[in-house]
C-alpha cells in the first residue's frame, strides 16, 4: 500500500488517512493507495465503514499538476471513484479545507460526506478549458438539481461549506477536528443502522431546455466552449443510464483535451504560477514594507491605496489640500464600502482601516518614516521629477521609490534622485484594488533587491507580477499602442470603429478596442498622441478625428459620449453618428478610398499586429519570456483567457503562415509592418514561442 495513505482502524471503522503535503493532490500514489486502502478494509474482518480523511491544510486540492501533459497512470480518477462508490461498506469523506475538482468528485464517490464550516467545495475544470471528468457531471446533478449543479461546474467557483450543505451537496458541518468528526458521524450512521448510499442510485434530477442553457453559457463565456458543454452532459446524466452518462461525460471530456481552447487555458494556468518566478531574484531577500505612501489620490492613487489597505498595510496619501484629500478620502471609502458588501472585510476592519491604517496628509514631510512611496500623479515628466525630487529630500535611506507611470522612462525619472538604484516602476491598471495585472519595471540601475520587493508587495496585493524593461509604454502598453495603431490603420482604409469592435468581441475579448478606449478615457490616447507628435513621431497617416472628438470635450463613458452614445447608459451603448462623418473627412483628405473589411480579416490583422509587437518586446527583452506578454495581456487588457495569450496563440495558429501575412502586409506599410526579428528566426529555426518559454 502507498506510503501517501496511512490505514488505521478504530472499532468497527477504517480510517484511510492521505498524507501528501501540502494539499493532498491525487497523484497516482494517492490514488493506487485509496484502491488498496479500500481492498483492505473490505478484506479486514468486522470492518463496516470507511473514513476517507486528509491531513494537513486540504482534504484533496485537486489532480496532481506535474501530472498535466503525460499519459495518465492506472488507477485512473474515474475508475477510482467508480471502485469507492461500489464498497459493500458504508463510506464517509470528511472534509477541511479545499475539496476541488478530483477531490469532489471522490467526495461525491463517498457515500456521506461531512465537512468543517471553513472548508470549500468546487469544480473548477472548465479554468483548464474541461469539465469534471470523474463522473461529477453525473453525480452532483443528482444531489443539487440540475441549475445549481451547472452554475458550480460553469463557473467553477469555490462554494463554502454551509451553501455546499444547502445545496446537499455536504450531508453534515460541524466544527471541530475532521477526523474526530468523521469517526464520530461514521459511528452514528452505524448505529442507526444506516448503509452504503450511492450517488449513482439516486434518481436523476429534473430536466430543463437543454439547447437554451447552452447557447446562453456559450454567450455568456464569450466563445470559451468547456463551460456551454457541461450542459451536454449535465444533459446526458438526466436522459441516459447512468453508466451510459459516465461513457457520454468521458467522451467529451476527451473531445476538450484535444481543443486549442484547452491548449490555451493550460498555457494560462502554468504560465500564471511561472510569471513571477525568476532565477535573476532567487535568493534575494526583499526589504521589508509595512508602512508606504501613495502620492496622488485621484482614480488611480486611491485604488492603489485601497489593494494597500485590504492587504494589512498602512497608508499614508498624500494630496497637495485638505479639499483633495478629504475627496481622495471618499474614493477609498466607496472603495472600502463595496470590499464590505462583498464580505472581503468585517465591519469591525473597515472601521479599523479608515481610523488607523489610513492617513491622509498634505505634506512630504510626513512621509519621513515609510517604507515605500507610489507616486500615481498625472501622467508628465516634469511633474514626476518634481514629486521624485521631493521624495528623494524627506525619505529615509532604503525607501523605496516607485512611479505608477504607464509609459514613461523611469530611468529618467531615476537620475532626477540621489539613489536610482531605490527606484523602479510599479504600473497599476486601473481600477486598481480590482485588476490583477501589476508591471514590475526594472530600470538599468533598480538594485536586485529592490525588484525583489515590487514582486513581494505584488503577491501581497494579490497582484499577477510581471516584469517589464523600460521602454515606451513597457510591455502592455506599448504592444497596445501598435495593434491599436493597427486598428486605426484599418479604420482609415475603410473599417468603422464598430466592425472592429463586433470582430473583435466575436474572438473573445470582453470589449472591443474602441469601446475599451470610451471606458478608459479618451484624453489618455490623446495626451499620448500630442506627446509623440512633439517628438516628432507622428504616424505616416495621421488621423484627426479621434483628436476632434476630445476637443469638442468628447472622452468617453465619463463624458457621456465618445465612439460611443452613452445616453441611455454605459451598458447600452449606441454608435455616436458623430464619428463617422469625422472618418470619412479624414479619408477624403488623406486621399484614401475605402474598402470593405470583414471580421476574420479585421482580426487577423489585429492579432498579426499584436504579435509582431509582442515579438520585438520579446527579442529586445523588455519582456524576459513569450509567457510575460501572454500574462500581461490577459490579466491587463483583456486578453481571452482560453486563447493562452497572443503569443500562445500564434503558436497554435501557426507562425509560418502568421509571419506570411505580415510581409503581405508590409507592402502597403514597411515600417510599420516591419517582421520582428525574433518571429523570423523562429520560423526559420521552425521553433515557437513556448520553446522559449521551456529555456526559463
Amino acid at each position: 500500500m502507498s506510503d501517501k495513505i496511512a490505514y488505521s482502524r478504530q472499532g468497527d471503522i477504517a480510517i484511510l488517512t492521505v498524507r501528501n503535503p501540502p494539499v493532498n493532490a491525487l497523484s497516482q500514489a494517492v490514488r493506487q493507495g485509496l484502491s488498496d486502502g479500500m481492498d483492505r478494509a473490505e478484506a479486514d474482518a468486522g470492518v463496516r465503514a470507511v473514513l476517507i480523511v486528509g491531513e494537513g491544510r486540504a482534504f484533496f486540492a485537486g489532480a496532481d499538476i506535474t501530472e498535466f501533459g503525460k499519459p495518465p497512470l492506472a488507477p485512473h480518477l474515474p475508475d477510482l471513484v467508480n471502485r469507492i462508490e461500489a464498497s459493500p461498506l458504508l463510506v464517509v469523506a470528511s472534509m477541511h479545507g479545499v475539496s476541488l475538482g478530483g477531490g469532489l468528485e471522490v467526495a461525491l464517490g463517498c457515500h456521506y460526506r461531512i465537512a468543517v464550516p471553513s472548508a470549500k467545495v468546487g469544480l473548477p475544470e472548465v479554468h483548464l478549458g474541461l469539465l469534471p471528468g470523474a463522473g461529477g457531471t453525473q453525480r452532483l446533478p443528482r444531489l443539487t438539481g440540475v441549475e445549481a449543479g451547472l452554475d458550480v461546474m460553469t463557473t467553477g467557483r469555490h462554494i463554502g461549506a454551509d451553501k455546499a450543505h444547502a445545496l446537499g451537496i455536504i450531508d453534515v458541518v460541524q466544527d471541530g477536528d475532521p477526523k474526530d468528526n468523521g469517526i464520530a458521524y461514521a459511528q452514528r450512521l452505524l448505529d442507526e443502522g444506516a448503509g452504503p448510499r450511492p450517488v449513482s442510485a439516486m434518481p436523476p434530477p429534473d430536466p430543463i431546455d437543454w439547447d437554451a442553457a447552452f447557447d446562453a453559457i456559450l454567450a455568456k463565456g464569450r466563445g470559451q466552449i468547456s463551460p456551454a458543454w457541461c450542459v451536454r452532459a449535465v444533459q446526458a446524466s438526466v436522459e441516459k443510464p447512468f453508466a451510459e452518462g459516465l461513457k457520454a461525460e468521458r467522451q467529451i471530456f476527451y473531445d476538450l483535451m484535444q481543443t486549442d481552447q484547452r491548449q490555451g487555458m493550460i498555457h494560462a494556468f502554468f504560465s500564471e504560477r511561472a510569471v513571477s518566478n525568476l532565477p535573476e531574484l532567487k535568493g534575494v531577500e526583499p526589504r521589508a514594507v509595512h508602512h508606504i505612501a501613495v502620492i496622488g489620490g485621484g482614480t488611480m492613487g486611491a485604488g492603489i491605496a485601497t489593494a494597500a489597505l485590504l492587504s494589512g498595510l498602512r497608508v499614508h496619501l498624500l494630496e497637495m489640500s485638505p479639499e483633495a484629500g478629504e475627496a481622495a478620502r471618499g474614493r477609498i471609502e466607496g472603495n472600502l464600502a463595496g470590499a464590505l458588501k462583498r464580505g472581503k472585510i468585517t465591519a469591525d476592519q473597515h472601521e479599523a482601516i479608515l481610523t488607523q491604517a489610513l492617513q491622509i496628509v498634505t505634506s512630504y514631510d510626513t512621509l519621513a518614516e515609510v517604507d515605500l512611496v507610489i507616486e500615481a500623479v498625472f501622467e508628465d515628466m516634469d511633474v514626476k521629477k518634481q514629486v521624485f525630487a521631493e521624495l528623494d529630500r524627506v525619505c529615509k535611506p532604503g525607501a523605496i521609490l516607485a512611479s505608477n507611470t504607464s509609459y514613461l522612462d523611469i530611468n529618467e525619472i531615476a537620475a532626477t534622485t540621489s539613489r536610482p538604484a531605490d527606484v523602479l516602476g510599479l504600473h497599476f491598471f486601473s481600477p486598481a484594488h480590482v485588476m490583477k495585472l501589476l508591471e514590475v519595471v526594472v530600470g538599468d540601475k533598480t538594485a536586485p533587491e529592490v525588484t525583489a520587493t515590487g514582486f513581494a508587495l505584488g503577491k501581497r496585493l494579490n497582484k499577477i507580477s510581471v516584469r517589464a524593461g523600460v521602454c515606451d509604454g513597457f510591455i502592455g502598453n506599448r504592444i497596445l499602442a501598435t495593434y491599436r495603431t493597427a486598428a486605426d490603420q484599418m479604420i482609415l482604409d475603410g473599417a468603422s470603429p464598430y466592425d472592429i469592435d463586433a470582430a473583435l468581441e466575436e474572438f473573445g475579448f470582453a470589449m472591443g478596442p474602441f469601446a475599451v478606449a470610451d471606458l478608459a478615457g479618451l484624453d489618455i490616447g490623446w495626451a499620448v498622441r500630442k506627446r509623440k507628435r512633439a517628438e516628432g513621431h507622428a504616424p505616416t497617416r495621421d488621423a484627426t478625428y479621434a483628436d476632434k472628438l476630445c476637443e469638442d470635450g468628447h472622452f468617453g463613458q465619463k463624458t457621456g459620449k465618445g465612439y460611443y452614445d452613452y445616453a441611455a447608459g454605459p451598458k447600452a451603448r449606441v454608435p455616436n453618428p458623430d464619428v463617422l462623418p469625422m472618418i470619412e473627412a479624414d479619408r477624403a483628405r488623406l486621399g484614401i478610398t475605402p474598402r470593405d473589411f470583414n471580421h476574420e480579416e479585421i482580426t487577423r490583422r489585429y492579432m498579426a499586429a499584436m504579435v509582431n509587437e509582442a515579438a520585438k518586446v520579446v527579442g529586445e527583452g523588455i519582456a524576459r519570456r513569450p509567457l510575460d506578454v501572454d500574462m500581461t495581456l490577459l490579466f491587463g487588457y483583456g486578453f481571452p483567457r482560453y486563447r493562452g495569450g497572443p503569443l500562445k496563440w500564434a503558436d497554435i495558429v501557426g507562425l509560418e503562415p502568421l509571419l506570411n501575412d505580415i510581409k503581405s502586409y508590409a507592402a502597403a506599410d514597411p515600417d510599420f509592418w516591419a517582421p520582428a526579428p525574433l518571429l523570423e528566426q523562429l520560423v526559420a529555426e521552425n521553433k515557437t514561442f513556448d520553446d522559449l518559454n521551456k529555456k526559463g
